[in-house]
């Protein structure tokens, strides 16, 4: 059975990190592209990075740095000086596959 599951997400204050991570199972994750999307209220899923199978990543958010650790089978979200307008559901996703994780909550407030 194909498995995301996303954590490390939580309440931090403006200007503050967090690191998210996305563990998967039940496929070869080595094989596969990854991304990362965010999905505030009220607003339609976006694309925040992706990253191929050997690592060659595409960040779509200044101060938002993707990642993977194949001999883990986990991806990251490094988020730096977050902002309000970083609040969302942070999701997984392998677009092969089409399969999502369930999503971690990120909230920057004060």
């Amino acid at each position: 059975q194909v498995q995301l599951v996303e954590s490390g997400g939580g309440l931090v204050q403006p200007g503050g990190s967090l690191r998210l991570s996305c563990v998967g199972s039940g496929f070869s994750f080595s094989s596969y592209t990854m991304r990362w999307y965010r999905q505030a209220p009220g607003k339609e899923r976006e694309l925040v990075a992706t990253i191929s199978r050997t690592g060659g990543s595409t960040n779509y958010v200044d101060g938002f740095i993707i990642s993977r650790d194949n001999g883990k089978s986990t991806m990251y979200l490094q988020m730096k000086n977050l902002k309000p307008d970083d609040t969302a559901v942070y999701f997984c996703y392998v677009p092969t596959l089409q399969v999502w994780g369930q999503g971690t909550q990120v909230i920057v407030s004060s």
